[in-house]
């Protein structure tokens, strides 16, 4: 089977974002975005699940990272998106719990075609250095619009939000590895019973 492959750019007034995605990579990681804590969560998600991915951001930091965080989870919505195709043979459900320390994280995902976002995390704190906490749901609720995924999280214990953020992340990375895998059994099926995805 051929790797799984996109390259995407968004280009707006508030940003301008590359996104190159390998569902079928090895985790190699290069990132050039401007938020540090960011760039940590997608290298957990690279590492985790699998994926090549290459990103190149430029935003308007100088009012804050909202814009460019958000695009980033759009863009890397996309660049998925088109990687899948048509979505035969895969597992399509995926889902992984991750412990880090004292924080554990749940995360069930299906490709389904259909937006949906359950974003059930509270972080103790309000940022983490000078990342906002409130900008990974709009990261998520970004990559779920564009993607076309129903996507559960949920914190299920934590005090620590970088720990908090991190298990996220990578239970994220885990459960999207698990439902972009081929089901052996499923070889070029719609894993669907109305026939499209």
């Amino acid at each position: 089977m051929t790797e799984r492959q996109a390259s995407v750019e968004r280009n707006t007034l508030e940003t301008r974002i590359k996104v190159q995605v390998n569902v079928d990579g090895s985790g190699v990681c290069k990132l050039n975005t401007g938020v540090p804590f960011l760039e940590h969560m997608l290298d957990q998600v690279a590492r985790h699940g699998l994926i090549d991915l290459e990103i190149e951001a430029s935003g308007d930091l100088h009012i804050d990272a909202h814009h460019t965080v958000e695009d980033i989870g759009i863009t890397l919505g996309q660049a998925i998106k088109q990687a899948v195709g048509d979505k035969r043979g895969i597992m399509r459900y995926g889902h992984a719990y991750v412990p880090l320390d004292e924080a554990l994280s749940r995360v069930v995902i299906d490709f389904s075609g259909r937006p949906g976002l359950e974003h059930r995390v509270k972080y103790p704190r309000a940022g983490i250095g000078s990342f906002e906490t409130d900008l990974l749901h709009e990261f998520f609720q970004g990559f779920v619009n564009h993607a076309g995924v129903t996507l559960h999280i949920d914190n299920l214990s934590g005090d620590n939000s970088h720990h908090i953020a991190e298990s996220v992340f990578k239970a994220f990375g885990r459960a999207v590895r698990m439902a972009l895998s081929y089901d052996p059994r499923m070889q070029g099926v719609m894993p669907s019973t109305k026939g499209a995805l």
